[in-house]
């Protein structure tokens, strides 16, 4: 080994990073080789979706807190409407996030989407609609955590840019105001 050369950066939570990647597994596995051993579709229905609820569930609340230091959810207000919320860790801490986490956290994401989208497309294909059912619930629940972590990182980025315009605001205002009582 190069003495001279990086260390190669682990993963910081790899029991994170294997739950992650664990039910958007299982749920596809269980999906393609469902076919296999089961001639009911309501046990491939039920344990695919049950599956991919478990996946939604631990990416929007433990995988996506570890690994990217985000957090979302959605109210119904008093006026009946829809509000996003979200959370972020601090800048410094989200600066601090493991590259390798957050690389596995949004590339499986984004993957497992694309996966169900093309079994989606198989479905329609062979002209499987109560399997493009399954794939629809499935491909919902994916697109919904995209989406919310997608506005998430969104707001946390526009949140560091107000945060460093009014730190440099109130710099100048404080240089201007020590210039003045100096003159």
């Amino acid at each position: 080994m190069d003495p001279n050369q990086a260390p190669v950066e682990n993963y910081a939570n790899p029991k994170t990073c294997l739950f992650h990647v664990l039910f958007k597994g299982a749920a596809l596995a269980f999906y393609i080789l469902s076919a296999l051993f089961f001639n009911s579709f309501v046990i491939i229905f039920v344990v695919t979706v049950l599956l991919a609820a478990l996946d939604f569930w631990v990416v929007k609340n433990v995988s996506g807190r570890i690994l990217v230091g985000l957090r979302w959810w959605n109210e119904i207000n008093d006026l009946g409407e829809s509000v996003w919320k979200f959370e972020s860790l601090d800048q410094e801490s989200l600066a601090r996030m493991n590259k390798k986490d957050s690389w596995l956290f949004w590339w499986t994401l984004y993957f497992a989407a694309a996966a169900w989208f093309i079994l989606g497309v198989f479905s329609l294909i062979r002209f499987q609609a109560d399997y493009l059912l399954v794939v629809g619930v499935c491909l919902s629940l994916n697109v919904a955590n995209i989406i919310g972590f997608t506005k998430c990182k969104k707001d946390a980025k526009k949140q560091l840019q107000q945060f460093a315009s009014q730190t440099i605001a109130s710099r100048f205002q404080s240089t201007v105001q020590s210039a003045f009582t100096l003159v």
